[in-house]
């Protein structure tokens, strides 16, 4: 596929920095450039290490993170916006082209998040009781944390906690049911300093334990060619169908979500062969890249590499891993249905050819250039099922991204598998006898191949430079996960979060009883009622508060405070979680700021809140998805009680909920829709929210009349060619 011109302005790593604030790193003379990629390159090997070979102790190995995370920040983000795409000269005030007061707190963050590591020994006796020293420690980590999020993250997260530690502070004077005891200053740090509780707690835990090593890994996939096999892939299955470069763009996206949990990166790179294979299908120049930022979307809860929050489930509900995958996969699926389904009736109603068999790549060609880059994905789906750590999954899927990056050899990618393998089935995995041999066998392999040539030495420096990459892309999230722990500190030692529930549901209750007054009696129960305006208020708060918070903050602070209104109205936690999490997702399509969408609209030079608009409506299917899993937990298989039955009824009302929405926004089905069939197909889909065979039998009895006449219609025109 050929470029079109508007993509040829723009190179796709520069639009993901334009469009991703949190990987938009200032450019710095080449001296300190070389310090900079040092610190980033030993964090990664500091995690890698740590992931195969052991943890430090918690706190510990949360402090290190934090050291270099927020440090790093203060060194590859200006204060300033203006001074974020300059480079500035040397100076005496400016060594490096970095100002004293940057490299200060850089040296400020690092000593403070160390410092509780530090003194550790006797932090149970300080709990409770901080010393001057550790009020003093304890202020300037807060102070310089929330500034390196305002750098890295934007304004809105360091706003809501400033904001809750004010109300932390003067809870008495807090109006009604907000009124509390309040806290001292040194009471606030001892809270969120040196407890478990606020900044080294479990979001920062997560990150440094699980969401780092992912990153790593789905960068280092992508470096040794699996996405581009992913693309090419898709390019062959739903290529020759009517609208096919659409099509390739979600099955595309879908397959570079597995590694991806970014919904920009998946945007910009995918996009950038699909969005102007589309515009040049004849596609409008929005629609193209709407559809393509709706589907990158799909990265952030498509297995096995999801987004952040997916990590923070396994520590918030005391779960394995596996068991996040297994639930998020029909809820995945359903995502890129739903846009599948807008692609096809768009194309259908547009008349839109497929892609030629010389425009689709050569499947067994693609296969046999590509296959190695399989074995990591494969290596950490092994590891992780066999019952091991995320981390250490993460570790040995690495290490083969390394040894098929620098090998390029299959009969030294099979027998590395084969070892791998064969150590999980004898649970060698973690033994030295195993680990030790493969490391010494990995090391030679990197000094080998850099002894070797050109072509060989620049391999191995392209796994550098990912190691680089890779911590890049994960400082923010750090930053921003240790801000969460502001939050959540000041919401679990004042107990708002039990409060704003119960609001949450007063509310819902009286717009329930609102709506049952005026509805037959025995439709609706006042519990059914509750629960739905319940799941709407936090639906709409998710989508708000996820606009200017990212979406590991926005899980977060959302199941801090909605999972136990959820809870009482007896929904799982595991579904009231992947409620939050979907919702929070949605943000990043959701106008006013629609990030991934403005990417894919750059990308096309199309309208920025047209495309929004468009991707928000595409983005529908994973709207609806909720509610559904919500009324019909089956969908997520792990619940407790799942029958197949239940799954199997679930999820075809739900699919057919989705066509029926799908036809109905894009005006046509198997011909042109009036608008009296449009407003009755999504009526019939509102049953189908409601999972059960008579909810499901109702709507498609509501629908039979538009679908009788769509088959009329088509066999009319079908007819008429014929003649």
């Amino acid at each position: 596929m050929s470029s079109h011109p508007a993509v040829l302005e723009d190179d796709p790593l520069k639009l993901e920095e334009k469009f991703d604030p949190e990987i938009h790193f200032r450019p710095l003379l080449p001296a300190t450039a070389v310090l900079v990629a040092g610190l980033l390159f030993t964090l990664s090997c500091f995690h890698y290490y740590t992931a195969g070979f052991g943890l430090l102790a918690e706190t510990t190995h949360r402090g290190v993170h934090m050291a270099f995370v927020i440090g790093l920040i203060f060194l590859v983000f200006a204060a300033r916006g203006r001074d974020q795409d300059r480079i500035a000269p040397h100076a005496w005030f400016r060594p490096g082209g970095i100002l004293l007061i940057d490299w200060a707190l850089a040296l400020a963050a690092a000593a403070a998040s160390l410092y509780v590591p530090w003194i550790f020994h006797d932090l149970a006796f300080r709990v409770g009781n901080p010393t001057t020293m550790d009020v003093v420690m304890g202020t300037v980590l807060i102070v310089v944390l929330l500034e390196a999020t305002r750098r890295s993250v934007g304004i809105a997260l360091p706003l809501i906690a400033v904001g809750m530690m004010i109300y932390g502070y003067f809870g008495p004077t807090m109006p009604g049911i907000f009124k509390h005891p309040g806290a001292t200053w040194s009471g606030l740090v001892n809270h969120l300093y040196l407890t478990s509780q606020g900044v080294y707690g479990v979001a920062l835990g997560v990150v440094a334990t699980y969401v780092f090593h992912y990153v790593l890994f789905g960068v280092l996939a992508t470096r040794i060619g699996l996405g581009k096999l992913f693309i090419d892939l898709a390019s062959w299955l739903a290529g020759g169908f009517a609208g096919g470069p659409a099509k390739v763009a979600i099955f595309g996206s879908a397959l570079f979500g597995m590694i991806s949990g970014s919904s920009i990166a998946n945007t910009v790179t995918v996009g950038s062969l699909t969005i102007p294979a589309m515009i040049r299908m004849g596609y409008p120049k929005h629609f193209a890249a709407a559809v393509e930022s709706t589907a990158s979307t799909g990265g952030q809860i498509t297995p096995p590499i999801m987004g952040a929050a997916a990590f923070l489930m396994i520590e918030f509900l005391g779960v394995s891993y596996s068991t996040i995958i297994l639930a998020a996969i029909v809820p995945a699926f359903m995502h890129f249905f739903g846009v599948f389904c807008q692609v096809h009736f768009e194309a259908k109603k547009k008349g839109m050819r497929g892609l030629t068999r010389e425009e689709l790549p050569d499947p067994v060609q693609t296969i046999r250039e590509g296959w190695q880059t399989v074995m990591p994905l494969a290596v950490l789906l092994l590891v992780l099922f066999s019952g091991y750590t995320p981390y250490l999954a993460a570790f040995w899927g690495i290490t083969a991204c390394m040894i098929v990056g620098v090998g390029r050899s299959p009969l030294i990618t099979l027998g590395s598998f084969a070892a791998i393998v064969a150590a999980t089935a004898a649970g060698l995995l973690t033994k030295w006898i195993f680990i030790g041999p493969m490391a010494a066998a990995v090391a030679a392999l990197l000094v080998w191949s850099w002894l070797n040539g050109p072509e060989r030495r620049a391999r191995v420096a392209d796994i550098g430079d990912a190691f680089v990459v890779g911590a890049k892309y994960a400082i923010s999230v750090g930053a921003a996960s240790a801000t969460v722990g502001v939050i959540v500190g000041v919401i679990t030692l004042t107990g708002v979060g039990f409060k704003i529930s119960w609001m949450v549901t007063q509310m819902a209750g009286q717009m329930g009883d609102a709506v049952l007054s005026v509805l037959p009696a025995g439709l609706f129960t006042p519990q059914g009622a509750t629960l739905f305006f319940t799941l709407v208020l936090t639906a709409i708060v998710c989508i708000l508060l996820g606009c200017g918070v990212p979406t590991t903050a926005t899980y977060i602070i959302m199941v801090t405070v909605a999972a136990p209104t959820l809870g009482m109205l007896g929904v799982a936690p595991i579904v009231a979680h992947f409620f939050v999490f979907y919702y929070g997702v949605l943000a990043d399509v959701t106008p006013p700021v629609a990030l991934a969408a403005y990417a894919g609209a750059s990308m096309a030079g199309a309208d920025p809140f047209k495309t929004g608009n468009t991707a928000f409506r595409l983005a529908l299917g994973k709207a609806l998805v909720p509610f559904v899993f919500v009324y019909g937990p089956a969908m997520l298989i792990v619940t407790q009680g799942f029958t197949w039955t239940d799954f199997a009824i679930t999820t075809f009302g739900c699919m057919a909920g989705i066509v029926m929405l799908s036809a109905a926004f894009s005006a046509y089905m198997f011909a042109p829709l009036r608008g009296w069939e449009r407003i009755l197909l999504v009526a019939a889909a509102m049953p189908t929210v409601a999972p059960g065979l008579p909810s499901t039998l109702v709507g498609l009895a509501m629908a039979s009349p538009v679908l009788l006449l769509q088959l009329r219609k088509r066999s009319t025109a079908a007819a008429a060619v014929a003649a």
